[in-house]
């Protein structure tokens, strides 16, 4: 008999099947518990069955409850062998059998592992044999998700990226606020803004105070800032007030009725607090090249001049750079309250020109020029105001006002000229049409230009930079700077954490 195939061997000694059919047999057998070279059965055999891997009828028992048979057995066998080691001499081929089983249960269970590992490339892998088939679910909680290394916070260094800073500023014609996140050194990404015009300083120059429809507007553009500022948990806030407040005699008054239906609280900032923080709103946009500049903040009821000289060492904060400042008791709405505003002629321009120019006079500064051998590049203006920004879009020819293209603009001598002799040829009507400019502004934008030129003609330059910018960006930078929140190091992610403890 042939010992694989159970019948008559082919003629001439050979197997009728290929050597890749004996090949997949071997490999079935050692799945069902054989091994490829096992030794003779105990229970039978010849010789000739010694070396090759024997093959069970079709009708016998299933491989996997032999298994569970000889399972069953060797446990016998185990529990035997006390007696049979210390018996007669008859008892010691039981254990070798005992040995023989051991090692072959051992192989199983290091090959059912084996086989377990492999399914991890796409199978399934099979359940436990110890687990039971049904578990009840659990809740899932932050424990059940692995944990990386937790390392003590240092306490001298929190975070501040979520943190809420607010600015508000309530000046002669506008009401602004600005609530913003820090983000890279000096810089910050803001969340929410608000800006409405409330002609606060309406009739102030001849009334010298503060009418009732003008505070209506105001305290109704300050609940909405209220608003906005209960809806976020601010870290910091500084809300101020400007000239219209400094200037009225029932300032005090009015922020009192601020506090009662608003809950916010003003403070009124003299005028050189006020050049500051317009200094440090503009301070990204002075470059490293620069040597020295003229900054000019033009208002509803004040203007604020700052020259500043950088030199060769240039500190953190360019307000510690400032040699002279000066504050104009001019701006917008006062100057075209006394000229008129709405029908300019080039007499009239001229005239509030000349009355700026008289209070520049005034401003005892030494002059920029000299401070550099490429005076063109070292020196320049910077704007930030309305009446700047009014111009960059007219001059650009926006169909309506964009920040994003306004800030930072250069625009030359001459372009700036050229806007101004523009908006001078058009009537009120004209002005008003303008999407850049539009009614509200169009009766202050010609007394904004009025002063502009009056600086223009103390501080020639080549060019001029607009800053879309001021106070709130200012006082944003101050409060960020003082609070050290770019001094201290984010948080890193817990998929940066590794080791021990230790970061990358």
């Amino acid at each position: 008999m042939d010992p694989e195939g159970g019948g008559k061997p082919q003629q001439g000694g050979a197997s009728a099947e290929g050597r890749g059919d004996a090949k997949t047999r071997r490999r079935r057998a050692k799945r069902n518990g054989k091994r490829r070279h096992a030794a003779p059965s105990m229970h039978g055999g010849s010789a000739q069955d010694a070396g090759q891997a024997h093959v069970e009828p079709s009708n016998a028992e299933s491989p996997k409850r032999k298994r569970k048979r000889r399972r069953v057995r060797s446990a016998s066998l185990a529990e035997a062998m006390p007696q049979a080691t210390t018996g007669t001499p008859a008892s010691r081929p039981a254990s070798a059998d005992i040995g023989h089983h051991a090692d072959s249960n051992r192989t199983r269970k290091r090959r059912k592992k084996n086989r377990h590992g492999r399914e991890l490339q796409g199978r399934p892998l099979a359940q436990p044999r110890h687990a039971p088939a049904y578990a009840p679910e659990k809740a899932v909680t932050a424990s059940a998700y692995p944990q990386a290394p937790q390392v003590a916070a240092e306490p001298s260094r929190p975070s501040f990226r979520d943190d809420y800073y607010a600015a508000l500023d309530l000046g002669t014609n506008n009401c602004r606020l600005l609530v913003a996140q820090p983000t890279r050194p000096g810089q910050f990404r803001v969340v929410d803004a608000f800006s409405r015009i409330v002609r606060l300083g309406e009739g102030l120059a001849a009334n010298r105070r503060l009418s009732n429809e003008a505070m209506d507007r105001a305290v109704e553009a300050l609940k909405v800032c209220a608003a906005k500022l209960s809806s976020r948990p601010i870290r910091k806030m500084r809300l101020i007030a400007t000239e219209a407040c400094r200037a009225a005699e029932n300032g005090e008054e009015f922020l009192d009725r601020v506090v009662r239906e608003t809950s916010l609280t003003l403070e009124i900032i003299d005028r050189e607090t006020e050049a500051r923080l317009a200094v440090s709103g503009c301070s990204s946009l002075v470059g490293r090249e620069t040597r020295s500049v003229v900054l000019f903040d033009i208002g509803g009821g004040s203007s604020e001049i700052a020259v500043i000289r950088i030199g060769d060492s240039r500190s953190n904060r360019l307000a510690n750079h400032i040699t002279h400042w000066t504050s104009l008791p001019v701006g917008v709405v006062t100057l075209s309250e006394r000229h008129g505003g709405r029908d300019v002629t080039p007499d009239v321009f001229a005239g509030m020109v000349a009355e700026v120019e008289d209070m520049l006079a005034r401003f005892d500064a030494p002059p920029v020029t000299g401070l550099h051998r490429h005076d063109a590049e070292g020196f320049h203006l910077i704007g930030t105001s309305g009446t700047v920004t009014t111009l960059a879009g007219v001059h650009l020819d926006l169909p309506r006002y964009d920040r994003r293209k306004v800030d930072g603009l250069w625009l030359s001598d001459a372009e700036v000229s050229a806007m101004q002799a523009k908006l001078l040829s058009w009537d009120f009507a004209g002005r008003a049409a303008n999407p850049c400019i539009g009614p509200d502004r169009a009766d202050l934008v010609l007394a904004g230009c009025a002063i502009l030129e009056a600086i223009r003609r103390r501080w020639p330059s080549p060019r001029m930079r607009v800053a879309d910018r001021g106070l709130r960006e200012g006082i944003l930078t101050d409060m960020m700077a003082d609070d050290g929140a770019w001094r201290r190091s984010r948080p890193r992610r817990d998929l940066e954490w590794q080791g021990e403890g230790k970061r990358r």
